[in-house]
């Protein structure tokens, strides 16, 4: 059966893999379902570092401030 997801191998620790097995067990989900769920959650929380950063290198002294209603006509 043919599927639009991409797939790849990832090699993992028993650790890891115990983990993973344990959680898709628990939430009565394939082992690679979880994992894509996981995966995914990493990389929105690496996006959030990437943008707190971008942030806080904007946020100085000299930050141009815009009022809210400003900002939003």
């Amino acid at each position: 059966m043919a599927t639009a997801k991409t797939r790849i191998n990832v090699s993992v620790s028993d650790e890891v893999e115990r983990a993973l097995a344990a959680l898709a067990k628990r939430d009565q989900v394939p082992q690679a379902t979880k994992a894509s769920e996981l995966l995914r959650a990493a990389l929105e929380i690496e996006e959030d570092r990437v943008l707190d950063r971008i942030a806080s290198e904007r946020d100085g002294k000299h930050a141009k401030y815009v009022s809210h209603e400003a900002a939003w006509r």
